[in-house]
């Protein structure tokens, strides 16, 4: 079968990005409204941080499957994994790749809780081979959770991957590697700054 690339990210997240960012609007609003020019020195700095903090952490990150390799977007670095570097796929509390670097785990595909038992389906538990310990699946590996939806892909390109033979070849120097996203630090790092600022003015 044909493999299809696959881009996961969490619709809760983006839509909380949005109510957040509608609340960091309203709040420098009033300031800008009503002419407090000293409040919004003060405190406008906050608002623009917990706008730019909700972008970083919910609607940013995201897991992209490709055919050469696994990209981990997180808040502040992405991770490009290959798929030969891949030697667990596990999702206890959020998709998480073993590699020879260590783990790399997905802010954009938490698991879900342990009660997610109770409202599954028969399909949500159609996952691969080696999603299943001992004959069970975690809450984290069914099929509706953001963690298991991404982890099946994975695993099922993986697994057919491994039956070719084509994971068996050395890891290049270089391949696995990891990407800071120095943007986000900076202006993170900037509007926490002005906002301490803003204290003592």
């Amino acid at each position: 079968m044909r493999f299809q690339p696959a881009s996961f990210r969490p619709a809760f997240g983006r839509g909380l990005t949005v109510v957040v960012i509608a609340i960091a609007v309203a709040g420098i609003a009033g300031f800008v409204t009503v002419g407090d020019v000293l409040g919004l020195v003060r405190y406008g700095w906050w608002f623009a941080l917990l706008a730019v903090l909700a972008v970083a952490l919910f609607w940013l990150p995201r897991v992209d499957v490709l055919e050469h390799a696994v990209l981990v977007r997180n808040p502040l670095s992405t991770w490009q994994v290959p798929w030969n570097a891949i030697q667990i796929v596990d999702t206890k509390y959020a998709l998480t790749l073993t590699t020879p670097r260590g783990r790399i785990e997905a802010w954009a595909a938490p698991a879900s809780g342990r009660y997610t038992v109770f409202t599954l389906s028969p399909e949500d538990t159609r996952v691969s081979e080696s999603a299943r310990v001992a004959g069970a699946i975690r809450p984290g590996d069914t099929l509706s959770s953001q963690s298991g939806a991404a982890a099946n892909h994975i695993r099922r390109h993986w697994e057919q991957l491994r039956d070719d033979g084509v994971l068996d070849g050395p890891l290049e120097p270089g391949a696995l590697r990891r990407t800071w996203h120095p943007t986000t630090i900076v202006v993170l790092a900037a509007l926490t700054a002005a906002g301490a600022l803003g204290f003592v003015l």
